[in-house]
């Protein structure tokens, strides 16, 4: 399969995700065992924004799959702090490295990287616009864990800036998933992105209301309310800690109902919910390993 770049879950058609889905079953098997398939390749990881499990996921990656990785994880560190472009960056760094994974806090970086770099590009997260390695993670623990993707999902919290919400949508439309969005006021799905998911006739619902919600649910998707992407603090505190998942509000969900979350959590599940069945978000972790070997392996040609 032809996988050189990895910039927007809108670039992947519906078969291309399966194969990716497959091929990070196979990983799976593999364990912790190391394999040679990235033997001698170089992954460079820039993250000019904070990461703890995508960075680190993609590190460890790279070596269960005998390859090594440079980058950083602190953007001033680098000579971006005296200047230099994106551009000018990314010219560099692929002259040491065999693939590039990327997070930067402006939409659409990720895609310029791409168009410069001669090596292949993974997109970690730009800005508020895309997280698709995310996404092909969140449809894997969903098809692992309820044994498929055409399931009634839940997008729970900060819709409107949240990038693993966009993408996972955009995915989850694809494999006629019936979807509730659920946010606070002024919070809602954008509507480019409700538009593109008319194209699936997707079945969505739009509410305030979680509680009122639950019962229906296979999949809650629960996602922070992130204040670093709010132009104005003052809009953030009057909608922080709108939603919060706790044992009283799963008290109506189905038995097998699941609570994933792309993680960090802040307040929005509470602490007692981890003991539950329900909670899967160090699962979806855990799968996270698995699927971005896959996509290593894909990108640089190691796996087909």
């Amino acid at each position: 399969m032809e996988l050189h770049d990895i910039i927007s879950i809108r670039d992947l058609s519906k078969s291309k995700i399966n194969h990716i889905l497959k091929v990070s079953e196979d990983m799976e098997k593999h364990g912790a065992r190391k394999n040679k398939y990235l033997d001698g390749k170089i992954l460079a990881t820039l993250f000019f924004e904070p990461s703890t499990r995508t960075r680190l996921s993609f590190e460890t990656a790279m070596g269960r799959m005998g390859g090594s990785s440079i980058g950083f994880s602190e953007s001033g560190t680098t000579s971006t702090s005296k200047g230099e472009s994106l551009k000018d960056t990314i010219r560099t760094v692929e002259s040491y490295a065999d693939a590039i994974v990327i997070r930067h806090p402006q939409e659409g970086s990720a895609r310029l990287a791409a168009n410069v770099a001669s090596v292949p590009v993974i997109n970690a997260g730009d800005g508020s616009n895309q997280h698709p390695t995310q996404t092909l993670l969140d449809l894997y623990t969903i098809k692992r864990e309820t044994g498929a993707l055409k399931k009634n999902i839940a997008l729970i919290g900060d819709l409107k800036y949240g990038r693993t919400a966009h993408s996972l949508a955009y995915a989850l439309s694809m494999f006629g998933a019936k979807m509730t969005f659920i946010s606070p006021k002024g919070l809602e799905m954008p509507e480019e992105v409700i538009t593109d998911l008319a194209k699936f006739n997707t079945k969505i619902e739009e509410t305030n209301d979680l509680e009122g919600s639950i019962p229906g649910l296979d999949v809650l998707y629960v996602t922070r309310i992130q204040k670093e992407r709010f132009p104005d603090p003052e809009e953030y505190e009057k909608v922080k800690g709108a939603y919060k998942i706790t044992l009283k509000t799963l008290e109506s969900a189905k038995k097998n109902s699941i609570i994933l979350h792309p993680l960090p959590r802040v307040d929005e599940i509470a602490p007692e919910v981890d003991a539950t069945k329900h909670a899967r978000y160090f699962k979806q972790v855990h799968y996270g390993l698995p699927v971005r070997m896959a996509l290593l392996g894909l990108v640089m040609g190691a796996l087909d």
